[in-house]
C-alpha cells in the first residue's frame, strides 16, 4: 500500500486526524459546522460528541452553537456593543470607564491616554493588553499585536455563532485599581435560564492563574477545570449578593450564559463580559460528574 493510500485509509478510520490536519492548515471553513464541531470535540475531549441526545454541559454547549441563534447574542459578545445592554439593564455605574473605540490602530493616540489602561478587541475572546505603565509600552509593537487581532475571525476556530458577524474594532478601558496593583479577581457566575447556580473565582491572573469553584451560597466545590485551585481562603465578598442579582437580570431569557464581574479597591462592582460558551465547551471537569450536573441545568426543550 502506498503512503498516500495509507494516510487516506487512516484518515477514514480516524476522522479526528483529518480535522486536525484541516485546522492546522486553516482549511476548516470548508467543513460544515456540525461535522467540524464533532471533529473538534473528539480532538479536545477524546470522545465522541452526542448531538442527538446531549446530556453534559460541554455537549449542550456544542448543541447551542448549532441551534440557539438569537439575534441579540452578537451584540452581547461584542465588547463595545454590550455596554449599551448593560447600561439599559443594570445601569451605567457598573461599566468600566471607556477611553476610546477604534476601527483601526492608527486612530489610537497613545499620547492622550493615561498612564494605565486596557486594550481589547471587540470581536474575540481572551485577547488583552494590560498597560500598567505607558512609559514602558512600545506603541509600534502594540499596534502590530492589535493588527493581528483585527485580522482574526474568531467564529471559524470554535464555531461560536454569536461571533460570526461582529465588526472588528479595538476598545480602550480604564485599568481597574486593586490594593496590591495586580489584576483584579474575576467573579464568574454561571446562569441557567436566568438563574445563577454556580460560580468560580479566577485569581492570580498573569502569574499563576487559579480557578476556585463555589455554589451560589459560597460553599467551595471540589472541582477543577484546566487551572489548579488555590491553597488559600477566599472569603465571600461583601458584594456577592448584589452580583448574583445583577447576573440574574443580565441573563434573563438566555438558556445559559456566564456573567463576569470585577471589584475594585473602592469596593465597586464592574461588569466584565458575557460568555455563552465557557471554554467553548471543550474542557473537561475533574470530576466529570460536574459536567453532568451543569448540563442538567440547561433545558434544551425550553428553546
Amino acid at each position: 500500500m502506498s503512503s498516500i493510500a495509507y494516510k487516506i485509509r487512516k484518515g477514514l478510520k480516524n476522522p479526528h486526524i483529518v480535522g486536525e490536519y484541516l485546522l492546522e492548515r486553516k482549511l476548516a471553513r470548508i467543513i460544515p459546522d456540525r461535522l467540524y464541531l464533532s471533529w473538534l470535540y473528539r480532538l479536545k475531549m477524546g470522545m465522541s460528541l452526542n448531538l442527538k441526545n446531549p446530556t453534559t454541559f460541554n455537549e449542550k454547549l456544542q448543541w447551542l452553537k448549532l441551534h440557539d441563534h438569537n439575534l441579540l447574542y452578537p451584540s452581547l459578545v461584542d465588547k463595545y456593543e454590550v455596554r449599551q445592554f448593560v447600561k439599559d439593564t443594570i445601569g451605567e455605574q457598573y461599566l468600566i470607564p471607556l477611553l476610546g473605540v477604534y476601527n483601526t490602530v492608527d486612530e489610537i493616540e497613545f499620547s492622550t491616554l493615561p498612564g494605565t489602561f486596557v486594550l481589547k478587541p471587540t470581536h474575540t475572546s481572551g485577547d488583552v493588553i494590560l498597560c500598567k505603565d505607558k512609559d514602558l509600552l512600545s506603541p509600534e509593537l502594540t499596534k502590530q499585536k492589535m493588527n493581528m487581532w483585527l485580522q482574526k475571525r474568531y467564529f471559524w476556530g470554535l464555531r461560536e455563532w454569536p461571533y460570526k458577524h461582529i465588526n472588528p474594532r479595538i476598545i480602550c478601558e480604564s485599568m481597574i485599581q486593586t490594593e496590591d496593583g495586580r489584576s483584579p479577581k474575576d467573579y464568574k457566575i454561571f446562569c441557567f435560564h436566568g438563574v445563577p447556580k454556580f460560580a468560580f473565582v479566577a485569581s492570580d491572573r498573569g502569574v499563576d492563574t487559579k480557578f476556585d469553584f463555589f455554589d451560589v451560597d459560597w460553599n467551595r466545590q471540589p472541582v477543577k477545570q484546566h487551572y489548579s485551585t488555590s491553597n488559600y481562603d477566599l472569603p465571600k465578598p461583601l458584594q456577592w449578593d448584589e452580583m448574583l442579582q445583577l447576573a440574574r437580570k443580565l441573563s434573563q431569557g438566555i438558556p445559559h450564559v456566564r456573567v463576569d464581574f470585577y471589584i475594585d479597591v473602592a469596593g465597586r462592582i464592574f461588569f466584565g463580559e458575557l460568555t455563552f460558551f465557557h471554554f467553548s465547551g471543550l474542557e473537561k471537569f475533574e470530576p466529570d460528574s460536574y459536567d453532568t450536573l451543569l448540563g442538567s441545568w440547561i433545558d434544551l426543550a425550553a428553546l
